[in-house]
């Protein structure tokens, strides 16, 4: 579990690149993967007219925390079957990767990619990584597996676990592409 420290920082990594890329300010995210929400608070303080949007499998946080946090319930792999905005400025599936099947994960991804207009923020575990935390579930994959899964959706990496979509890579400079 990610302190609140560590959580606000991200919020700022996640938030810079998706508005250096954007050249304006995020209005628009999506959490995937939320559970109880734990981006929308740092998010709405440094964004307080951005719209959140989060979508979990679990009907407990939905049940609990839904309707005030603006979480709705949704498989990672059935993103499609929701009615979600057509885009969003910045997408975020903070360390839930990683507990994915194959299936859901390839078809997750593409729905993602779909819904991107800006920057997706997309931290994964992999076989290489020294993990702490619970590792029961945690399929452990290798760098390239996931490289491989990220190009086939269209989605480009440009550093710190961030991703565009790959037909937007022109509006980057040479440098700013991973």
């Amino acid at each position: 579990m990610a302190t609140p420290a560590e959580v606000a920082r991200r919020v700022a990594l996640a938030l810079g690149v998706a508005e250096w890329v954007l050249t304006r300010s995020v209005r628009h995210v999506l959490d995937v993967g939320c559970g109880e929400a734990l981006w929308r608070a740092p998010l709405m303080a440094r964004r307080p007219g951005a719209t959140y949007h989060g979508v979990d499998p679990s009907a407990y946080v939905v049940a609990r925390y839904g309707r005030r946090r603006n979480i709705r319930q949704g498989a990672f792999g059935a993103l499609g079957a929701l009615a979600l905005r057509e885009r969003y400025d910045l997408i975020v599936c903070a360390d839930m990767l990683h507990y994915l099947g194959a299936a859901e994960l390839r078809s997750g991804l593409a729905h993602i990619a779909a819904r991107l207009g800006g920057v997706a923020y997309l931290p994964v575990a992999t076989s290489s990584d020294d993990v702490d935390g619970d590792v029961r579930s945690l399929v452990r994959r290798a760098p390239a597996w996931y490289r491989a899964r990220f190009r086939e959706a269209g989605l480009a990496p440009v550093g710190l676990e961030c991703y565009v979509r790959r037909d937007t890579l022109d509006d980057l400079a040479a440098l700013e592409r991973a």
